[in-house]
């Protein structure tokens, strides 16, 4: 076959771009090396900018490669993850169930990502919230009905289609909804 016929029976392939925001130390890099690669360790390295992983997914017949971007959460490189928000297809929020401050700060991670990249519906634009850390049940600072709240809350005020405001406590150490997480904000994306 000529090189033209190669391209046209050829799948089209769907980029996704997804941002992972939240404070620092939460689990963000961790939630994405347990998700594409399944693994988990107990070493804190501060992301410093933005870094992202990417893999080859088939959804409903559609050939997708999926971008996973991690963007700092220390204050001092917040700014330089700003210019990797835009394009982005959905927004991932992590906060830690065992630390209420990274919780109180889900709506400046909101305004923030709103701000920068800029989406053509704000109202619709696809956001999944994950509580990380469920493995620490005993040190739970963020019960999960106040955050199940805080969801039902933020879709209120916008003319969003949705029922709800995907909300998952997850475990990057267990694994335990990453997978399940990651689904719903693929299928958001789309």
């Amino acid at each position: 076959k000529s090189k033209k016929a190669k391209m046209s029976t050829a799948k089209k392939k769907h980029l996704l771009k997804i941002i992972v925001l939240g404070d620092a130390g939460v689990g963000k890099t961790s939630l994405m090396n347990q998700y594409f690669n399944k693994d988990f360790t107990n070493l804190y390295k501060a992301t410093i900018g933005a870094e992202f992983m990417s893999k080859e997914l088939e959804l409903d017949g559609k050939a997708i490669t999926l971008q996973v971007w991690d963007t700092a959460g220390q204050e001092r490189f917040q700014s330089l993850g700003a210019s990797f928000y835009r394009g982005a297809d959905a927004c991932v929020i992590v906060y830690d169930i065992t630390d209420a401050k990274t919780f109180n700060n889900l709506n400046s991670w909101v305004k923030e990502f709103l701000h920068h990249a800029t989406p053509l519906n704000q109202d619709t634009f696809p956001f999944v919230i994950l509580g990380n850390k469920c493995d620490l049940q005993s040190r739970r600072q963020v019960s999960a009905n106040v955050a199940k709240r805080w969801c039902s809350e933020r879709l209120s005020n916008c003319t969003s289609n949705t029922d709800e405001l995907p909300l998952y406590e997850t475990s990057a150490k267990d694994a335990t909804n990453v997978e399940t997480a990651f689904q719903t904000v693929i299928s958001a994306a789309l």
